[in-house]
């Protein structure tokens, strides 16, 4: 399912790390993955219910693995 954010939103959105850079949709390896992805440091947020959880302890790090055993890049 494709993220569908207004794109005002989306504009204004970004990472909440240190470098606070702008977020894209989708993920590098599904553009339709329902997730935020940092332009800067890689991380993943879900959208949850179409509402972006812009929490580090929810990203997903580049290259960690996911709990069905998938590598995420």
């Amino acid at each position: 399912m494709t993220v569908e954010l207004d794109a005002q939103l989306l504009e204004i959105l970004a990472c909440p790390s240190e470098d606070h850079a702008p977020l894209r949709v989708g993920t590098p390896d599904d553009p339709d993955a329902d997730a935020l992805t940092c332009t800067e440091c890689g991380r993943q947020y879900p959208v949850r219910d179409g509402i972006p959880v812009l929490l580090l302890d929810e990203a997903i790090e580049p290259g960690r693995t996911t709990s069905d055993g998938a590598s995420e890049q």
